[in-house]
């Protein structure tokens, strides 16, 4: 079985700072660490080959200091790490990202299983892995939070849905994303970790793959930041006093002016 798990680096503090030009998340010389979602999808991943046996690739898009975030799922038991990293790939919106890295996938070649993160705490859009899955034409499932079983080209699973649990059959080759209910990352042993500093990553830029420069990065990227700001929540309290009628009088004024009904 061969398995592939998307894998992002995301930055590890509040205090980050965008592009003035293109408002897009300035991603060097910031603190980064693995998106949280997904190591959920690599235990899962791992949990799996252990099962039933499976090589597992794990790819990336971004700058080259997301080698690191490869090196830490290598150490957590993935086979094969595979950054996509080019100037032209960078400001990528989701449909961007998600076309980019269906070209890095079809350069591996048959697949059995992606999986990913429900979604990246920097965008928390949760739309890549869907994107994904409908640029190569696959299945796809969202919000997993159990694989009940997997046998010939089909896996049963657990889904979470507005109104509780949903049982599913995929058809295989397919798409999952995965919450934390899944599973339970583990934590890396010394020597994984020492393997993993010594391992190699595959590093494919934008002439290592048959791609149209108009779909992907900043160029490719239909949808656009126009302003990044904190919002600011202004409350107001107004105090009312008198007696339980004066209080029930004035309160009833009070929400009349601000238009709502009192019944």
């Amino acid at each position: 079985m061969k398995i592939i798990v998307c894998i992002k680096q995301v930055p590890g503090t509040n205090e980050v700072k965008t592009d003035p030009v293109t408002n897009t998340i300035i991603r060097e010389n910031i603190p980064a660490i693995l998106n949280p979602f997904d190591a959920y999808a690599i235990e899962e991943a791992v949990r799996i080959k252990e099962r039933r046996g499976a090589f597992i690739y794990g790819i990336s898009m971004g700058i080259p200091a997301a080698r690191e975030v490869l090196r830490e799922a290598l150490a957590l038991g993935i086979d094969k790490g595979i950054l996509m990293t080019d100037k032209r790939f960078a400001g990528a919106d989701t449909l961007a990202t998600a076309y980019t890295l269906s070209k890095g996938i079809e350069r591996i070649g048959d697949f059995d299983l992606i999986i990913c993160g429900r979604q990246a705490t920097d965008g928390d859009t949760a739309q890549v892995g869907p994107s994904l899955a409908r640029t190569l034409n696959i299945a796809c499932a969202t919000d997993i939070s159990r694989i009940i079983e997997i046998k010939d080209k089909e896996m049963r699973c657990l889904k979470i849905t507005d109104d509780g649990y949903e049982e599913i059959l995929i058809k295989l080759p397919a798409l999952i994303t995965v919450v934390k209910e899944i599973n339970m990352p583990r934590l890396p042993s010394i020597k994984s970790m020492k393997l993993a500093r010594r391992a190699e990553i595959d590093i494919v830029g934008f002439d290592d793959i048959m791609t149209d420069e108009n779909r992907t990065g900043l160029k490719g990227s239909p949808t656009r930041v126009r302003k990044v700001f904190v919002p600011v929540q202004q409350v107001e309290t107004s105090m009312i006093e008198g007696t339980l009628e004066e209080k029930a009088q004035k309160l009833s004024e009070l929400l009349l002016s601000v238009g709502m009904e009192v019944k």
